[in-house]
């Protein structure tokens, strides 16, 4: 991933928040002829693994055997950056739109797991993490022992043992104040809810800058 050093993003506590807020991963790999093959799944990195799991039915897997190496790509927000809404514009008018985005890779190898137990432990995790923060959260021992058996014999386990980590977060860090508030005002306005989370990214990256400045 191409990261000119004002967009790098290397804090560990921030590059795992943003994972989490993603949620969700393509995972890429190569097939034995070198074709690339990608899946989009739910992930959890902890420690120095990102666990997850895909159906069996998915042939992707079959690709696969312990010591692949693959690539996990978490995404977060994105917008289309207009050049009208940049200050300069008004002053030279030597502007052009670009797009905004935060982003995640994630590179190791793999291991596969069949094994009920590694699968019922990974499901669960997961599910913990996307069911935190709800009312009644749904746990995995509401559905009959019976029925998660079958389920779990439906999928096929992953771990990626994580080998390197690019972060980046290209939010118009190399305009000038006055083009990024034009931004941000700019994203507020459009119809779109992916928009108005890369405003508050702005948002927050300017007001750290503030107090930095301040300390």
């Amino acid at each position: 991933m191409y990261t000119p050093p004002f967009n790098r993003v290397d804090d560990e506590q921030e590059l795992r928040a943003l994972v989490a807020a993603c949620r969700t991963g393509w995972l890429v790999t190569s097939d034995a002829d070198g074709v690339p093959q990608a899946t989009l799944l739910p992930v959890l990195w902890r420690g120095d693994t990102v666990v997850a799991h895909l159906a069996r039915a998915n042939r992707h897997w079959r690709d696969m055997t312990d010591g692949t190496p693959a690539l996990v790509v978490c995404t977060g927000p994105d917008a289309y950056v207009s050049p009208s809404w940049y200050a300069a514009k008004a002053e030279h008018s030597r502007v052009v739109p670009t797009w905004n985005y935060s982003a995640v890779q994630l590179t190791g190898t793999l291991r596969l797991h069949t094994d009920p137990a590694w699968l019922l432990e990974a499901v669960t995790d997961l599910t913990q993490a996307h069911e935190s923060g709800r009312t009644e959260p749904w746990r995995v021992d509401d559905a009959p022992e019976e029925y998660v058996a079958g389920q779990l014999r439906g999928i096929v386990g992953l771990e990626l043992t994580v080998t390197g980590v690019t972060g980046k977060a290209k939010l118009s860090q190399n305009r000038s104040a006055a083009d990024r508030r034009g931004v941000v005002a700019g994203l507020r306005q459009e119809p779109f809810a992916r928009a108005d989370e890369v405003a508050e990214q702005m948002t927050a990256l300017d007001a750290v800058g503030d107090r930095d400045d301040a300390g």
